[in-house]
């Protein structure tokens, strides 16, 4: 780690001797691409949280994905084989209502623009759902809807706000991982509004503090864990909130994206899956001219980035990780990873 304008600036994945269930008290999950993908458990998701459980560590399941509500995520994580109550899911709808009821009327009507999750979320802060911009809403909350929300519900939410209502919106991800691949996410939804009418939304969910504190709040960890497999969210949330990450590959972020991010983007742990929960993580050690993890040995020759060595293709990433990150310092790596990765089979 350095010191770049009082920032802590993560220059290296990070070393554990420990099995990272032991480490934290509590592991702050993610949903899409972490625990599932669509309707389906990802592979070694339900053994290795199982293993963490049984030893002691509390699973919290944190989404930005405000279409469910928690009963319904908790009944779809318990089919799966994670047994999973209410009060173990905490969503970005959660956080947006605690945000329109401390700057809002007690009763306050809301037209809402997304699923089931954000109704029964605002009756829980004493507010209002209305369907319609003509019930006379005092603001207008936009959430994932899933793919059938109809185009005609945009439109009522720009009358609302082109009446100078504020607009608030669970979460902004762009996209939103499922069983037949990368589908358009809350954040593209947003957008369309946003052209339409010009404003802005007020944002709770991940990576924003509204979305951490509700995690806090409802959870009561003490040293937690965030897992995820999203850089802009998940990883920059827990940079935004000052606790650690493990991001998995089994989402959105792939290698050439890894190597290149920003400060707040860069995990604190890097692990195929949520096996990762239940190890130590190896370290990333300097030697000459680059860094070493496992049997894989990572510098930098001309313009790019290379890798030489064997073993596990994470080592591998993990030290390409430290020679893009250094390089980079707070900012973004320019070097090409392009060759190093296919190396590695990534």
């Amino acid at each position: 780690m350095s010191q770049t304008g009082g920032q802590s600036v993560r220059t290296r994945p990070a070393g554990s001797a420990r099995a990272l269930s032991e480490a934290y008290d509590t592991a702050l999950l993610d949903l899409d691409g972490v625990v599932y993908a669509g309707g389906h458990a990802i592979e070694h998701a339900v053994e290795s949280l199982e293993t963490a459980r049984s030893g002691g560590m509390h699973l919290a399941y944190v989404t930005n994905n405000a279409l469910r509500t928690p009963d319904a995520v908790a009944e779809h994580l318990t089919e799966l084989g994670i047994p999973a109550e209410a009060s173990d899911v905490i969503t970005s709808a959660q956080a947006v209502a605690r945000l329109m009821s401390e700057q809002l009327p007690a009763g306050a009507r809301v037209l809402v623009i997304g699923g089931e999750g954000l109704r029964v979320a605002l009756r829980e802060r004493g507010l209002e759902p209305v369907e319609s911009a003509d019930d006379s809403p005092v603001a207008v909350v936009q959430g994932y809807g899933g793919p059938e929300l109809p185009w005609g519900r945009f439109a009522e939410a720009s009358y609302a706000i082109a009446r100078g209502v504020p607009w608030f919106a669970s979460n902004t991800d762009l996209t939103i991982p499922g069983a037949r691949g990368i589908a358009p996410g809350n954040g593209a939804a947003v957008e369309v509004v946003r052209i339409a009418t010009g404003a802005e939304p007020r944002v709770a969910g991940k990576p924003l503090p509204p979305m951490h504190r509700e995690t806090i709040l409802r959870t009561g960890a003490e040293r937690p864990l965030v897992v995820g497999d999203r850089l802009d969210t998940d990883i920059e949330g827990a940079f935004n909130g000052g606790v650690d990450s493990l991001l998995v590959l089994t989402g959105v972020t792939d290698g050439a994206a890894l190597l290149a991010a920003r400060p707040e983007h860069r995990p604190t742990y890097v692990d195929a899956d949520l096996r990762g929960l239940l190890t130590g993580q190896p370290e990333v050690e300097p030697v000459e001219g680059g860094f070493a993890c496992g049997g894989w040995r990572a510098s930098v020759r001309g313009e790019s980035l290379a890798v030489e060595g064997e073993g596990t293709a994470l080592d591998g990433l993990r030290a390409l990780c430290a020679v893009a990150w250094g390089a980079a310092g707070d900012g973004v790596c320019g070097l090409d990873g392009g060759k190093a990765l296919a190396r590695l089979g990534l």
